[in-house]
C-alpha cells in the first residue's frame, strides 16, 4: 500500500482523467473537476496536479496533433496508467471499508 496514497485534489484529478478517457487535457480536466465538486478550480493547480501525478507514475502523457485553432500548439493528453488505476481501486476500498464500519446510529444522528 505504500506509495498509493494521493491527496484529495490529486485523487479527484486522477478520477477526472479516467472519466475523460482519451480527452483528458488540463482544461477539460478542470471543467470535469469543477462539475463534480461544484467549486472553481485554478488551471495552474490542475497543471501542477497532473504533472505531480504523472511523476508518481499514476498518469502518462502524450502530445496530440497540432491544430490551427491552437496556433500550431499541441495539447498534452493524460492517460491513467495501470498503477494509477490500481491506486484508485485501493483508495476506493479503503474509503468503502471505513464507511461500512461507521455505526448506523452515528450516521442517523447527522454528525457524519
Amino acid at each position: 500500500m505504500k506509495g498509493t496514497f494521493l491527496g484529495e485534489f490529486e485523487e479527484v484529478v486522477l478520477l477526472a482523467t479516467c472519466v475523460l478517457e482519451n480527452e483528458a487535457y488540463a482544461i477539460k480536466v478542470r471543467k470535469e473537476v469543477e462539475q463534480y465538486t461544484g467549486r472553481p478550480i485554478n488551471l495552474s493547480a490542475v497543471h501542477s496536479a497532473l504533472y505531480r501525478i504523472e511523476k508518481k507514475g499514476y498518469l502518462k502523457s502524450e502530445f496530440g496533433e497540432a491544430t490551427k485553432k491552437r496556433g500550431g500548439k499541441r495539447k498534452r493528453h493524460f492517460i491513467p496508467t495501470p498503477f494509477g488505476i490500481k491506486a484508485l481501486r485501493e483508495i476506493r476500498g479503503i474509503r468503502e471499508s471505513f464507511w461500512s464500519n461507521i455505526p448506523e446510529s452515528l450516521l442517523k444522528g447527522g454528525t457524519v
